[in-house]
């Protein structure tokens, strides 16, 4: 069961309303010529709202839909070129009415052979404003290709070349007739017109897609192309593009351009000349997420084309319609629309209810983001019961797992890690972390209802939760965790994880990393790790040994080592690791980050004076020795005595070297 991640008429997002607004749009007035910009991010649904377009287009008669995915011709022909003979043979092979010989299309054809030559012989833009090269200049062109001619081994084929010669002696006028560049492209123009008349469409709509995937200048040439019909009546064009992408393609085909003009960007204002009325996608929230999901699932599991599953989207839409009011779907919906089906269905809406809200917010409410996050989770899950171990992997606890691999993927690292080593494949902090959350969902939800408990009850458990506190410090793992919002949300979703063995779960995400103990997970690294918990002197003489070691063993090395060092959870003095990690980032300067991180994740009121000297030649770079300070700073306010009075004469000495 994988879902499928390409356009599609099948609307799950309600996407269609905003078809049907471009559409409606267009027809308004068809005589006009307009462009319409289709925006959004990779993957938010452009090109299937193109396909609702067509699709709306085609029982209208006088109206002419023709697609052009630029990404498609790119390094193949000049991109400006390509759009333009793209739309005039497409015109010709969609209306039967029209034939090579007519007049119209010998002169519509004619004029964009011109538009190459004047291209190929002078590098002219189709914008330029100046002459087209003499006679005498096509004139040595053609000498020069029919010289070509006298050596086969030159060229792809004989036709193409004789084609070009043609082409180029077709144009070539005498001096006095010679035009320059804007005067030819009215007389396209003027064919062009000629041309939609002769074919009996009064409008000619041009869908433009996939063009943030495309290079910067193929982009730009195809945007300069689509000026050249802007005024051309009864043409419209519907282009789909990321507006961050095509800013960054004009910046970088105009590097010499000032970056902004007063309060105005030129890339921004180069778009908004062109795009006449833009639409954005709006990103999925959790509703809308939550009913995607369970969509798509239902959809891969039972298939499409069902007249259940179709009153099914009749159904969402509905509720997409007003997301903030209607809630997600629930199982008597499915079961009225599937019927005896819908049993099969329980699963899907499961998982969306479970993972939608994290989902919808690491995702970003991008639909694609969100489709390869669940092919990626079905597929593991295939994976795992083709290796015989199917029955121990449940798809929810995978789901959250996954969830943090994909949006934390530090939280997960150090899950697994913790439950690797451990004998039932169980992650304490982890543990601890749900009750926390759990707990503290719980003190709030009676916070919120306090008349519907006694408060005497309440206080108590309250004071029997901070004694147990008291008697379990928690650990600086936990601390980091607890003090991330995006943790804590992570930890709420279900199922908990509490008690569950977790290595089946890591050994089907080995694609990504092993995580199977020190000797299975580093190999030969594994004495390495050993070495760094040894003396301090011992472990200064590494420095050479571990600038060895390729940046992804360093980070790998360092992981492991700061896993072990916390789960010691004795801070009062130098932990044993802490020397070998400080030759680690001397030896590898990109995990000066790693090591703040670890610092900054340090239980400070259980913490002695060492973390605030030892750093000199280990945190080199300014913005690091910023962030170093800052850690200073706060320990002089808040920790235990010990590292308050070190980081306070700390400060002092930096403020007389000052």
């Amino acid at each position: 069961m994988i879902l499928a991640d390409n356009e599609t008429r099948v609307d799950l997002l309600n996407n269609e309303a905003i078809a049907s607004t471009i559409v409606a749009t267009l027809r308004d007035h068809p005589e006009h010529p307009l462009t319409i910009g289709v925006h959004g991010d990779w993957g938010a649904g452009k090109s299937s709202i193109l396909e609702m377009v067509e699709d709306q287009f085609k029982s209208d008669a006088g109206v002419l839909c023709l697609k052009f995915n630029g990404w498609r011709f790119q390094g193949f022909e000049d991109a400006k070129i390509a759009l333009i003979e793209g739309i005039v043979t497409g015109l010709i092979e969609k209306r039967p009415a029209l034939t090579k010989a007519t007049i119209a299309v010998k002169d519509a054809l004619r004029r964009i052979d011109w538009l190459k030559v004047a291209k190929h012989a002078g590098g002219l833009a189709l914008t330029a404003f100046t002459g087209i090269p003499t006679s005498d200049q096509l004139h040595a062109i053609v000498g020069g290709l029919e010289s070509i001619l006298a050596d086969p081994t030159r060229l792809a084929t004989k036709e193409n070349i004789t084609a070009v010669i043609d082409g180029v002696k077709s144009v070539i006028k005498p001096d006095a007739e010679a035009k320059h560049v804007p005067e030819e492209i009215a007389e396209f123009r003027k064919a062009f017109d000629q041309l939609l008349k002769e074919a009996g469409v009064t409008q000619l709509v041009v869908l433009v897609d996939d063009l943030d995937r495309c290079l910067p200048d193929t982009a730009i040439e195809t945007l300069e192309a689509i000026r050249l019909f802007v005024f051309t009546s009864g043409t419209a064009f519907v282009v789909a593009a990321d507006e961050a992408m095509i800013e960054y393609a004009v910046r970088k085909h105009f590097p010499d351009l000032p970056d902004t003009t007063g309060p105005r960007d030129y890339a921004r204002n180069y778009l908004e000349k062109l795009i006449q009325v833009p639409f954005r996608i709006p990103a999925l929230g959790e509703t809308e997420t939550r009913i995607y999901v369970t969509l798509l699932l239902i959809g891969a599991e039972k298939g499409v084309s069902t007249t259940g599953y179709n009153k099914l989207i009749e159904v969402a839409r509905e509720r997409l319609k007003r997301p903030w009011e209607s809630g997600a779907l629930d199982f008597p919906t499915i079961k009225d629309a599937l019927g005896a089906q819908a049993s099969a269905a329980q699963n899907a809406l499961l998982l969306s209810d479970q993972i939608g809200p994290i989902l919808a917010a690491g995702a970003k409410g991008n639909p694609r983001q969100i489709k390869r996050f669940l092919n990626s989770l079905l597929l593991r899950h295939r994976t795992a019961e083709a290796r015989g171990f199917g029955a121990d992997v449940h798809l929810p606890v995978l789901a959250k797992l996954m969830l943090a691999e994909r949006f934390i993927p530090r939280l997960f690292d150090q899950i697994a890690y913790g439950a690797a080593a451990d004998k039932k494949g169980h992650c304490g902090d982890l543990e601890a972390l749900e009750r926390e959350t759990a707990d503290q969902s719980a003190q709030e939800a009676v916070a919120a209802k306090p008349a519907a408990k006694d408060t005497k009850i309440v206080a108590k458990h309250a004071k029997e939760d901070e004694t147990a506190s008291a008697d379990q410090p928690e650990s600086a793992l936990l601390a980091e965790w607890l003090a991330s919002p995006q943790i804590r949300a992570w930890a709420q979703v279900g199922p908990s994880l509490a008690g569950k063995d977790l290595r089946p779960y890591l050994f089907v995400t080995k694609d990504r990393k092993d995580y199977f103990g020190a000797s299975s997970a580093l190999g030969h690294l594994a004495g390495v790790v050993e070495k760094l918990f040894g003396a301090k002197l011992a472990v200064q003489g590494l420095e050479p040994e571990l600038r060895s070691l390729k940046p992804l063993e360093a980070a790998q090395v360092f992981e492991v080592v700061r896993a072990r060092m916390v789960a010691g959870d004795a801070f009062l003095t130098t932990p044993p690791g802490i020397d070998g990690l400080a030759v680690l980032v001397r030896a590898h300067p990109v995990l000066q980050t790693n090591l703040l991180d670890l610092l900054e994740a340090l239980p400070a009121e259980r913490c002695g004076a060492w973390p605030v000297s030892g750093w000199n030649g280990v945190i080199t770079e300014p913005a690091n020795l910023t962030r170093l300070n800052g850690l200073v700073e706060r320990w002089a306010d808040t920790g235990s005595r010990p590292l308050k009075v070190a980081a306070a004469a700390a400060r002092k000495v930096k403020a007389r070297g000052s």
